[in-house]
Formats: structure tokens, sequence, C-alpha cells
């Protein structure tokens, strides 16, 4: 069978995405997903984006995310912008539009200079709903991780955060406190783990641990969670610049009563089709 994709990006988190709205293809199989994510033998990317047919009324499409493990996760910022993309390259009527994932529902607006924003919806803080194991929610908890104790921010933003702060992103131990925090007791659905450097109350560096793929050149729920997490702790403004390894997103949020706004680039790298 051949597979019709499009190998897409934003801020270098790249994505393979596959548009089955008309045809009605389920999702491919974890052994598919792995095979086609390896960069050697495969396509290579960070996830797989699967758009199917609307759930809910007024909604243009639901879309699904793949880690490059196979495994299903609930949201993804660059991702939704990227379907945003297709959505509107596919003829939509409106620069606004709503889209659908299994974390909710997912507002679009098509800017210029080829600038997309996706509404993320609402933080969550209740340790419940992260998941994380603590009897009270607060900004910020100590989390013990081998021989050292961190101070780490919890939440999510449709899928699971930890943040915690570092001098240096450039020296931050992402590949060596990344997968023990991912995979801690205390997330018993695991988490991504960013890794925040403040250099002002409107600019940010960040490096992200994602979980089911590993650091990636961007993550844009992790920007949103660490601008949230900033934000709470009052060391920043309701708009903040994120540089990750792979370009700029900027994050905007008022309160804990509106949703969180994520704004970047979303490009088409190259179309192809595949031999499953």
């Amino acid at each position: 069978m051949l597979l019709s994709f499009l190998k897409m990006q934003g801020a270098g988190n790249d994505f393979m995405v596959v548009d089955e709205r008309h045809s009605g293809l389920p999702p491919l199989s974890t052994e598919h997903i792995r095979q086609l994510a390896d960069r050697r033998k495969g396509i290579g990317f960070d996830q797989l984006l699967w758009i199917s047919e609307p759930r809910h009324e007024g909604s243009e499409a639901y879309y699904q995310i793949f880690n490059a493990d196979g495994s299903e996760v609930e949201q993804c910022g660059n991702g939704a912008r990227c379907v945003a993309w297709v959505i509107a390259h596919d003829g939509a009527s409106d620069a606004a539009f709503r889209l659908d994932c299994p974390a909710g529902r997912v507002d679009a607006q098509i800017l210029d200079d080829n600038l997309i924003a996706v509404s993320m919806g609402l933080p969550q803080f209740a340790p419940g709903a992260v998941p994380f194991a603590a009897d009270t929610e607060a900004c910020q908890y100590t989390l013990e991780v081998g021989t050292e104790t961190l101070d780490v921010a919890v939440l999510s933003m449709g899928n699971p955060h930890c943040v915690l702060q570092v001098q240096s992103v450039a020296d931050a131990p992402v590949t060596r406190l990344g997968p023990l925090i991912e995979k801690h007791a205390r997330f018993p659905a695991h988490t991504n783990v960013g890794f925040m450097t403040i250099r002002d109350r409107q600019h940010i560096d960040l490096r992200v641990h994602e979980r089911g793929a590993g650091e990636t050149l961007a993550c844009g729920t992790g920007a949103c969670a660490a601008m949230v997490a900033g934000r709470r702790l009052n060391l920043l403004d309701t708009e903040v610049t994120v540089q990750l390894p792979g370009g700029q997103l900027v994050v905007s949020w008022a309160n804990e009563k509106s949703p969180v706004w994520l704004t970047g680039e979303a490009q088409l790298t190259y179309e192809g089709t595949v031999e499953l």
C-alpha cells in the first residue's frame, strides 16, 4: 500500500503528516510508526500527525499525535500549527477555525508572515490532572532524582510537563536528567521535561526532553509550560519569546482563567509517498 504524506517542521520539531480525512484509513501500527520514524532507514521524524474527519460539530478536523516510539500522546503545539497549515492550504474559507485532538479543542488563526497561532487551552495545575503524585497543589515541588533534590514546576498543557530552571541551557543536564525525570515514579503517565533559563521578563531559553521522543529541537507545549511556570512565579510577563535549539516561539498567557496561545511558523519540507 502506498501512503501519501507531508514532511513538515515547526521551529525544528519535525513531523510526518498524513491527511486521511477522505479515506478513513485508521492510524498506523506501532511497528510501522517506529520503522518510519527511523532517521537512517525510514523517513525520520519526532512525531507522526494523523489527520482524520472531525468528531465534533464546528471542527475542521481531528488529529492524533504519535511519538517516534509509536506511543500516542494527547497534544503537540508545533504539530497543531502544522495541522492548521494543512487545513488552511486545503481551502479553509476562514483564517480562523477550530481543530480537535485527544486533549480537546484547539482554535487556530492564520496570521501574516507565515505565522500560525493556536490556542492550547487552559493549563491544569491540580496534581491529579497532570498526573503527578502530590498531596496538594503548589507552584513548585521538591523532586528527588537519584542523589539530587530538584525544585520543579509541574503542570499539564493537555500533556504532562515538568519544568526546572537552570543557569544555562547549553550546560543543562538534559541527556542525563531528562530520561530519569520522564519516567520518575511520581509521574505515572511519564512526563515531558523542560530545562529553562530566564534571560529577562520577556525572553527565555529552553531545551526539552520529550516523553517518548528524547530531546527535540523544539516543543510547543513545552514552551507553553515553561512560560506558564515562570509566570506563576512572577518572573515573566504576559507575552514571552521562547528560544529553542530549532528556533523561536511566542507564548502569550494572561492569567489562570485564560487559554495559552502559541505562535510560530509551520513549514512544508517536502511531499512524498511511502510503501508500507
